[in-house]
């Protein structure tokens, strides 16, 4: 039953409305996922969308069989079913078969005194196929470096989850809600501007 506690819980986005089933599934197999491990949210139930108006190819993109809803999110369910959403699926960094929440590394590197504000995004690697890269911006007169945020995140996170690359920027972009805008981020690493700045 929903009740004042749902908007005291830091961080979560609440339980489910009543008449609605969610789950948590591995994005590789699709199996479900006990509480506190992360994978993608399915959902289901009378107020889910029944699919796109005579389009069956993107239907069955976003819905199995049995009416699951594939949402996109990574999330995770915590012990009392307070749902907790990580990251989007899309955004993800895949790094030789793992798969990187930008967003985790991000809550990271936040948490560093000489960091104002950080964005992580996917760089192109031909052995790994993608690495996490930084976008830090620096407090003023700081000396941090990209070896000292590095070394920051690599004492803290499996080594897949190293930060590869970083670039110190003014600023980072976000749109009028301020989520971080990636792509523009993306087309900057790629253009090697971002070593400049």
């Amino acid at each position: 039953m929903l009740g004042p506690n749902e908007s005291q819980r830091f961080g979560a986005s609440g339980r489910l409305v009543p008449y609605c089933q969610a789950k948590i599934v591995d994005v590789e197999t699709g199996i479900g996922l006990p509480p506190f491990k992360q994978g993608e949210l399915w959902a289901r139930g009378p107020t889910i969308m029944k699919g796109y108006v005579n389009d069956k190819e993107a239907t069955a993109m976003i819905l199995d069989s049995e009416g699951w809803l594939r949402t996109g999110d990574i999330c995770y369910f915590d012990s009392e079913g307070f749902i907790y959403v990580v990251d989007r699926l899309k955004e993800l960094i895949k790094y030789k078969g793992y798969q990187i929440a930008p967003v985790e590394l991000e809550n990271l590197i936040q948490t560093h005194p000489d960091v104002i504000d950080v964005a992580v995004v996917p760089y192109p690697d031909e052995e790994a196929g993608q690495v996490p890269m930084a976008f830090v911006v620096r407090r003023p007169q700081s000396t941090i470096d990209e070896t000292d945020v590095k070394d920051f995140v690599a004492r803290q996170v499996a080594p897949y989850k190293k930060i590869r690359r970083v670039s110190f920027i003014s600023s980072i972009p976000r749109n009028a809600p301020g989520k971080v805008l990636r792509k523009g981020l993306i087309k900057l690493a790629l253009s090697g501007v971002s070593s400049k700045l």
